[in-house]
């Protein structure tokens, strides 16, 4: 039974010559899947085209040189002989040029040039030019990466140990004064016998760990430094709570789910 899978080449170079303006056509044969990566590293796109363009071993793929320096990736699509994907290339810019910017989603186009043409102008090439405007007014505004900058110097700071039965606190001679009251409020008690202010260890990692956090920042509005440290380097470090209390956030512009 013969296949009814288009020919890439021949499919790509019909495409450059049906796209509004001066488009040129490359084809290139991939031996490999590692040999893929570089196309797939510069893919604008964070749908169903890099989903296959990271997944299949495709062999091959076809580029699309445009004018103004677009550039468009084309390929199969798997499970789908009658269509290919076309999905735009990234600008070779900064990283931090692409925050905030979301990816001019690829598509799906029917294996007709005349078709799939139409569909790349009126919903890719659209997007393609909004996000590249987008880009470069990032390069104006924010020519430099975002820089974190270090906290200011502190004179007073409080030191808080993790001991070897789990519990959380500093003996009471180094509690600053100031911190007292904060360490009360947020639910460490003074035990009597052993001197020390304490994080009870009956309460759960999570709740632990957001009333440490909410110590830190209320002695850090003070201007009072809190340090985290083991009471013996050697032993086993449980988990650092802090990160308990922060979610990992979503990448901007990151599908709830990908077709396939």
């Amino acid at each position: 039974m013969p296949s009814t899978r288009a020919d890439l080449s021949l499919f790509a170079s019909a495409l450059a010559a049906r796209l509004p303006g001066h488009w040129t056509s490359g084809y290139r044969r991939h031996l490999t899947f590692e040999s893929q990566c570089a196309t797939i590293d510069r893919l604008w796109d964070r749908g169903h085209v890099e989903y296959i363009a990271s997944q299949y071993v495709l062999g091959h793929e076809a580029i699309l040189h445009g004018p103004d320096g677009q550039h468009l990736y084309v390929t199969d699509r798997p499970l789908r002989p009658r269509q290919f994907v076309v999905a735009a290339l990234g600008p070779d810019v900064e990283p931090h040029h692409f925050v905030g910017i979301e990816e001019p989603s690829g598509i799906a186009v029917p294996n007709d040039p005349v078709r799939a043409a139409a569909h790349i102008a009126r919903r890719l090439l659209p997007r393609y030019a909004t996000a590249r405007d987008a880009v470069r007014r990032s390069l104006v505004e924010r020519p430099e990466p975002p820089r974190r900058t270090a906290p200011p110097q502190v004179d007073q700071t409080l030191t808080l140990t993790w001991y070897e039965d789990g519990a959380l606190g500093a003996p009471y001679e180094d509690v600053l004064e100031e911190a007292r009251e904060t360490l009360y409020v947020h639910g460490f008690q003074y035990v009597p016998h052993q001197a020390a202010f304490l994080l009870p260890t009956s309460d759960g990692e999570a709740d632990r760990a957001l009333r440490l956090q909410a110590v830190a920042l209320r002695l850090a509005s003070a201007g009072i430094g809190v340090n985290l440290r083991h009471a013996t380097p050697t032993a086993t470090i449980p988990p650092r709570p802090l990160a308990v209390a922060r979610p990992v956030a979503a990448l901007p512009g990151a599908p709830a789910a990908r077709a396939r």
